[in-house]
């Protein structure tokens, strides 16, 4: 039987190397795309060795030219500390990403998957967030280069869809943690771990009452497979997250306590555009992908805390 042969941008990141390691499994041909800006080999270093596997260093923001029959686009830094680093380029990132990704589905006849974001909402004044809703976001602020790079993103893949035939899906993905988050990621879960872990006050930005609902990384990528692998015609966009909703200052208790640290919560300025409230509605998953998150946080937080105690 044929191996699909599946190209993953992004594949060296935190995501794009999970999805690499669940499509081998899988039993298909993998080819990993990275320009290490953000990803990394050490991510990717246990499949370097696998017949299957094929690592390719390069900028999704050139064109490229190989020969697939999926592709899942991720390649874009995801945490606010590397894409405010450079947000010219991670503006291009999504918009210039999108359209090789895209131009390459053309030409091949791929199914092109985007992995869009729920920063696409901004600071939503609908709670939770459905698919319909359209957004409250800042055009002009240090969060823009992300939230409308995705958005454009999103624009480019139905008009290719439209004018085109391209075969697209749409995946918006709300937060996601788990083993092989960068330790300088910068993200709230990764920075709560590594502060309690070394025993230093845990930053929190604002007064910790801003919510935010946390997906394990094996149940996002289940929910990206499945939605790679819907029925023709089912686009998306679709909400993929945990719909369990929980403070940030219950986070960092939490932490606390699995950890067993002394660390002191200290709070600091909320940064421009940070939303108050962040929590999908996953109905349409749940009908389209037979999807729902299984790994709740406590779970999920174990095992994460065991793997930066690896690394540390």
């Amino acid at each position: 039987m044929r191996k699909n042969r599946i190209l993953v941008t992004g594949g060296a990141g935190f995501l794009g190397s999970h999805l690499c390691d669940r499509l081998l499994r899988d039993g298909n041909d993998v080819v990993c795309l990275d320009n290490l800006f953000t990803g990394s080999k050490d991510n990717i270093r246990h499949l370097l060795g696998n017949p299957y596997f094929e690592f390719i260093r390069h900028d999704i923001t050139l064109p490229i030219f190989v020969e697939c029959d999926q592709i899942y686009n991720l390649a874009c830094p995801a945490s606010p500390k590397w894409y405010q680093k450079d947000p010219i380029f991670t503006f291009k990132t999504s918009v210039y990403g999108a359209m090789n990704c895209l131009g390459l589905a053309k030409r091949t006849g791929a199914r092109v998957l985007q992995a869009s974001t729920s920063e696409i909402y901004g600071d939503p004044e609908i709670h939770p967030q459905p698919e319909s809703y359209r957004g409250c976001v800042n055009t002009i602020g240090i969060r823009s280069c992300y939230d409308e790079g995705k958005r454009a993103a999103e624009t480019l893949f139905f008009d290719y869809h439209r004018m085109h035939g391209v075969d697209v899906k749409v995946m918006r993905i709300f937060n996601t943690y788990g083993p092989c988050m960068d330790i300088d990621d910068g993200r709230v879960i990764s920075n709560f771990i590594i502060q309690a872990l070394k025993g230093e006050d845990i930053t929190i930005y604002g007064d910790g009452l801003q919510t935010r609902s946390f997906c394990y990384v094996d149940d996002l990528i289940e929910g990206m497979v499945r939605l790679m692998n819907s029925r023709d015609g089912f686009t998306g966009p679709v909400n993929v997250g945990n719909p369990c909703e929980f403070t940030i200052k219950e986070l960092a208790e939490r932490v606390i306590k699995l950890t067993g640290s002394s660390s002191r919560l200290v709070y600091r300025d909320l940064p421009e555009d940070d939303p108050r409230q962040r929590r999908p509605d996953i109905t349409l998953a749940q009908k389209e992908l037979d999807w729902a998150p299984t790994v709740m946080l406590e779970e999920g937080l174990k095992r994460t805390i065991a793997y930066f105690e690896q690394v540390l």
